[in-house]
């Protein structure tokens, strides 16, 4: 059985995280944020996978059982913060944070 390149992976990695990135910093809608923050810790999940399968350790696995765990931590908080913020202003806009005071 054929391994897929290390450069390809490292290559899916980069783009993924690239388009979380844009994501984030392109959409006002603060679930679509989420959802590429989310993109963004899976493509730095799957560099980790695929450095550490390239030097055989498994710190790369370990990695990513700490980025699935914080990604899981950060949708709880952040979907308990977008409930609150659709009760009070009720929208999900981030340009509505900026009147968020106190």
């Amino acid at each position: 059985m054929e391994s897929i390149p290390y450069e390809h992976g490292l290559i899916l990695a980069s783009i993924l995280f690239s388009l979380g990135l844009i994501g984030v910093l392109t959409r006002r809608n603060i679930v679509f944020v989420l959802m590429s923050l989310e993109i963004m810790l899976n493509a730095s999940g799957l560099a980790f996978i695929v450095a550490a399968a390239r030097w055989g350790h498994a710190e790369g696995q370990i990695m990513f059982l700490m980025i699935l765990t914080l990604a899981a931590a950060e949708v709880a908080v952040g979907l308990g913060l977008i409930i609150q913020m659709y009760r009070r202003f009720q929208t999900v806009d981030i340009n509505v944070l900026s009147e968020m005071k106190g």
